[in-house]
């Protein structure tokens, strides 16, 4: 479900839990996220929130539990541990090789520095769609 939706047989939109972001920042979020599937036939996901040790074997099997883990790619955010990983499946893979994501990362983190965690996210979706390309 995205953030404007409502839930099923309530009528009402999903409340919005104690976050590190605003609603304005989520549909901004939203939004990335929508564009990066829509332009390139990959299925992106973000995950915020703390991550278990060992950090990348954690991010990977949130990636699996993904509806089509081989077309998808998963930013994997730990803002309190300070922690990022980048999933990419089978597929995406070919489509985003790991220096890509590695660049992605680097801007990512760089943007996390200056205290931008939601423009951080949001520049990653898309530098990692337009590595991608149309699908």
């Amino acid at each position: 479900m995205t953030v404007g939706e409502k839930q099923a047989g309530t009528g009402n939109p999903p409340e919005v839990l104690d976050g590190p972001f605003s609603t304005r920042q989520l549909l901004r979020i939203d939004e990335a996220l929508r564009l990066a599937d829509r332009g390139t036939g990959l299925v992106f996901s973000v995950f915020v929130g703390g991550l278990d040790e060992p950090i990348r074997e954690h991010a990977e099997r949130l990636h699996r539990q993904l509806a089509e883990p081989d077309n998808s790619v998963l930013i994997a955010v730990s803002p309190n541990q300070r922690q990022l990983e980048i999933v990419t499946g089978r597929r995406a893979r070919k489509r985003i090789p790991d220096t890509y994501a590695r660049l992605a990362a680097l801007s990512m983190v760089a943007a996390f520095g200056g205290g931008d965690l939601a423009g951080g996210i949001i520049n990653g979706l898309d530098q990692l769609a337009s590595h991608a390309g149309r699908g």
